[in-house]
């Protein structure tokens, strides 16, 4: 079973990747630098939730 994200963290991770086409890979510790520099998210926490389903989003 996997892990369920909520609709912002999806919505989220799929204007970023369509914003910002080709720049994030399937590296997470990259895109978790490029999720803080491009979001204004809050906390920790939903940076890296954000930044692991970029991650899986972009490795399909």
């Amino acid at each position: 079973m996997g892990n369920i994200r909520t609709t912002f963290i999806k919505r989220t991770s799929k204007e970023l990747i369509e914003r910002y086409e080709g720049i994030f890979t399937t590296d997470f510790d990259q895109n978790k630098k490029l999720v803080e520099e491009y979001t204004t998210v809050s906390t920790k926490h939903l940076r890296n939730k954000i930044a692991g389903y970029v991650t899986r989003l972009v490795g399909q």
